[in-house]
C-alpha cells in the first residue's frame, strides 16, 4: 500500500510539472509568460534573418553580373581535352569495343554541339571566316547590347577527328583522337607566341583562331563555341604506354609554368 501511494504521488507530481491547474501553468509558465517569450524569439530571429538578408544584398551589390570580380588567378586560360580520362590515363583494347565505348560516348556527346544543323540560326551564329583573323569585338562587356552572336565552328574542321566518317574517333583502329580546347575565361584575349613554332589547327593553320575570342560569359554569350584542335595518334606501338605532354604556346604562357598544360597517358593493347 505504501508503494502504491508513493507511485501515485510521483505520477501526480509529474503531471503537475506539465500542467499545474492551481497556478494554471504549463511547463512552469503561465499563458502570458509563454506569449511574451514567443514574441521575443520571433522578433529576435526575424532580426537575425534581416541581418543575414541585408548582408547578402550588400554582397550582391558589389558583384558584377557580367564577369567575376577577380579573375587574375585564372589567367591565362588553361587547356583541357576530351574524352574524359580517369587519372589522366586512356587504356583500351582495339578488339574489345566495350573497353573504349566510354571514350567514344564522351567524345560524341561533346562534339554534338558543333554539328552544322545546330548552328543555322543567324540570330545566334555568324560566319567568322575560314582562315584565322584578329579578335571579333562585339561591344563592351557591360553595355546594353544584349546577347552576342557566336562564331560558327564546324566539327568538319577536325577532319580525321570529327567523328563523321569514323564514328569511333580512331579508337577502333588503334589511332585514337584527343580534342583539345582552351578553357572559357570572360574577356580573355589570347596572343600568339612571338617565336615561330610549327603546329596545326583551324583550317590547317596554327593553333586556336583569334576571331573566336573574346568570350562574353554565359549571360551575354550563351551559344559560344570554343575553337577546337584535334590530335590523332597514327603510329602508336601496341602494349606500350605513351606519355603525352600538351602545352599552349603564346604570350603569357611560360615554358616552365603549369598554365595551359596537361599530361595524359595512352596505352593501346592488342
Amino acid at each position: 500500500n505504501c508503494k502504491t501511494a508513493e507511485t501515485q504521488i510521483s505520477f501526480k507530481s509529474r503531471l503537475e510539472t506539465l500542467w499545474d491547474p492551481e497556478k494554471r501553468e504549463f511547463l512552469g509558465r503561465t499563458g502570458d509568460s509563454w506569449l511574451k517569450i514567443s514574441v521575443f524569439y520571433v522578433i529576435f530571429y526575424a532580426f537575425l534573418c534581416g541581418i543575414f538578408v541585408a548582408t547578402i544584398l550588400v554582397l550582391l551589390m558589389t558583384l558584377n553580373m557580367y564577369k567575376p570580380k577577380y579573375q587574375d588567378r585564372i589567367l591565362p586560360s588553361g587547356l583541357s581535352f576530351s574524352p574524359y580520362a580517369h587519372n589522366l590515363e586512356i587504356i583500351y583494347k582495339t578488339d574489345d569495343p566495350s573497353s573504349y565505348e566510354v571514350y567514344v560516348k564522351n567524345l560524341k556527346e561533346f562534339i554534338e554541339q558543333y554539328n552544322d544543323e545546330k548552328q543555322t540560326d543567324d540570330m545566334k551564329y555568324e560566319d567568322c571566316g575560314t582562315t584565322p583573323k584578329l579578335y571579333t569585338e562585339r561591344g563592351e562587356l557591360e553595355s546594353n547590347t544584349g546577347q552576342r552572336k557566336s562564331c560558327r565552328f564546324s566539327r568538319r574542321e577536325l577532319q580525321g577527328c570529327s567523328g563523321e566518317n569514323d564514328t569511333t574517333f580512331g579508337f577502333k583502329e588503334g589511332k585514337p583522337c584527343l580534342i583539345v580546347k582552351l578553357n572559357r575565361i570572360i574577356n580573355f584575349r589570347p596572343k600568339p607566341p612571338s617565336s615561330k613554332i610549327k603546329y596545326f589547327g583551324f583550317a590547317g593553320n596554327a593553333g586556336f583562331p583569334l576571331q573566336y575570342f573574346p568570350y562574353y560569359g554565359k549571360m551575354l554569350h550563351p551559344n559560344y563555341l570554343q575553337p577546337l584542335v584535334g590530335i590523332k595518334f597514327t603510329n602508336l606501338t601496341k602494349n606500350r604506354e605513351l606519355r603525352i605532354k600538351c602545352k599552349v604556346y603564346g604570350e603569357g604562357y611560360t615554358a616552365e609554368g603549369i598554365d595551359g598544360l596537361f599530361y595524359v597517358r595512352v596505352t593501346v593493347k592488342q
